[in-house]
């Protein structure tokens, strides 16, 4: 993956096939950022933060997974963060990671994105197409989130990852880009 292969957004386009255009770009922006380094480089930090590139990966599977999955779609997590004690160990993904390969961490990266795909075309099938309310709650418990909003907040959890990434990536080899 790099800058020129990612998905370019359409200028012109319904507001679907726009909102999924740019979380697709920005999924590829953190492909691009990853790509081709080792797993020690992927577990690299950046002083004083404890935040590696390959937790970034690891997380945003998480997030796919449980906005899209859980959330939206009412099911569950995927493996393997199903089985893990979250009220034991906040930090599971970000603290495992350099414990994965590259292989491994973007094979968990690309099903949770195909995962959510599938639970996005499920939704936007349906007659409320981006008003599709999720299944489970907010927290307050009261309200319910539409699918726009939860495709407008990956985007935005996305960009501000895909910063993290660029600087990271930068203090690893001196690679730039958007």
């Amino acid at each position: 993956m790099d800058a020129a292969s990612r998905t370019d957004p359409p200028l012109e386009a319904d507001e679907a096939t726009t909102l999924r255009a740019f979380l697709d770009y920005h999924r590829d922006t953190l492909r691009w950022k990853v790509a081709g380094l080792t797993q020690e480089q992927l577990a690299r930090t950046l002083a004083p933060s404890t935040m590696t590139l390959g937790g970034l990966v690891k997380h945003l599977a998480l997030v796919e997974s449980n906005w899209f999955e859980e959330v939206l779609a009412g099911g569950e997590v995927m493996p393997p963060f199903a089985t893990v004690d979250w009220d034991n160990d906040r930090d599971w993904e970000w603290r495992t990671a350099a414990d994965d390969t590259p292989e491994e961490l973007m094979a968990l990266f690309d099903d949770a994105v195909a995962r959510a795909d599938r639970a996005v075309d499920d939704a936007i099938a349906k007659p409320t197409g981006l008003a599709t309310p999720s299944v489970r709650a907010t927290r307050k418990g009261d309200r319910h989130f539409s699918l726009r909003w939860i495709l407008l907040h990956m985007i935005e959890e996305y960009a501000r990852h895909n910063g993290h990434a660029d600087l990271l990536r930068e203090s690893i080899d001196g690679e730039t880009g958007e």
